[in-house]
């Protein structure tokens, strides 16, 4: 699909209020690196989760006079300027694509579920909740729009914010990214997974271990940043277009025993870049590995199909089955908050999608 076919042309101005609830992803496959307008270097899957997402509402009101700022962001309904940058750098890139959005007032209302900016995937469930609003805003002006074309301009909108957040338009498995493994793939908006899914990856349950919940050393940007003059770019590229395809047919399969060596393997290979990188950043804690250490030393153990993944942070990702559910939670009471007391955790499972309110 061309670039023309995401410019809405419509200069009509109105008075409009949207309120979309756009959850968070967990990449099985990471998206490390891009080219060009957020276009990422490699193809990436995802699952979408349910209680970790982003609110947002937006109010769109007629312009009424020549202010510094179009838009007023507020987080937990007070106003937030730290963040005002991020969002005017995704509102300048999605203004090709609505240009009479500049003729409006927005006020940005939003709020979390979860810890934002510690490595959850906090900017791709805000900026799909952003992506929302305004494709709403589109549609009540141009009510034709179907329900495929929204949701293909909204997961197009929200990439330009965070590449991630194109996925967290579509659950409960999202890919994004071109390529020869799945039909109408794009590197310009994330599609549905709607390739055969075998049933012992459904209800799949994610425990999130919130190891630090504070502010993130370096922000995604600028780890993709890094990868375009890392040494094992190349690589990495194509072992992850290696591992789409993999995972693509443990999907497909229920070959879980593969597609926990995947998952895992993706998380330690992009800690892996970032450390290798120049300059290097280690985002891990020593709770992170020592606790990566129990889960393999419990699934041994205990014949478990539990696994580990992480994100740019330190926080672990527990994915299972939920019937597996009771024994990970008893995992979790006589191990790890027995050793770590302190430890925090957000007990979530696999989502169907967005939801407007």
């Amino acid at each position: 699909m061309s670039l023309e076919k995401f410019i809405f042309t419509n200069n009509q101005v109105i008075s409009f209020s949207s309120f979309w609830e756009a959850p968070s992803n967990i990449a099985l496959i990471k998206y490390w690196g891009k080219k060009g307008n957020q276009i990422p270097s490699n193809p990436s899957i995802s699952f979408l989760l349910s209680k970790c997402f982003t609110r947002t509402k937006i109010t769109f009101s007629p312009i009424n006079s020549k202010k510094d700022n179009w838009f007023t962001f507020k987080l937990d309904g007070n106003i937030k300027p730290d963040f005002n940058k991020k969002i005017e750098i995704f509102l300048e890139r999605i203004l090709p694509y609505v240009p009479s959005l500049k003729k409006h007032n927005l006020i940005i209302d939003s709020s979390n579920s979860f810890p934002h900016s510690s490595g959850i995937a906090s900017s791709a469930s805000s900026m799909a909740a952003m992506a929302l609003c305004i494709t709403d805003w589109e549609k009540q002006i141009n009510p034709k729009m179907t329900e495929e074309r929204f949701k293909i301009k909204a997961s197009f909108l929200a990439r330009l914010g965070s590449g991630s957040a194109s996925r967290s338009i579509y659950g409960p498995i999202a890919s994004w990214g071109k390529t020869s493994h799945i039909e109408k793939s794009s590197d310009k908006y994330a599609i549905p997974f709607t390739q055969k899914v075998h049933k012992i990856f459904h209800d799949f349950c994610n425990t999130i271990i919130l190891i630090d919940d504070n502010k993130k050393e370096i922000s995604s940007t600028e780890g993709h940043r890094l990868m375009n003059d890392h040494p094992f770019a190349q690589k990495r590229f194509d072992q992850a277009n290696q591992n789409f395809f993999d995972i693509k047919n443990s999907f497909e399969t229920g070959d879980i025993e593969k597609f926990i060596e995947i998952v895992e393997s993706e998380a330690l290979t992009l800690h892996g870049l970032m450390m290798t990188s120049s300059p290097s950043y280690k985002l891990f804690k020593p709770e992170t590995i020592e606790i990566i250490e129990l889960i393999k030393n419990y699934r041994m153990s205990s014949k478990s199909t539990v696994c580990f993944t992480l994100d740019a942070g330190p926080n672990i990702h527990l994915l299972y089955p939920k019937d597996s559910k009771r024994d990970i939670l008893d995992f979790i009471e006589k191990e790890l908050i027995k050793i770590y007391p302190n430890l925090k955790f957000i007990h979530d499972q696999v989502g169907n999608g967005p939801k407007k309110i």
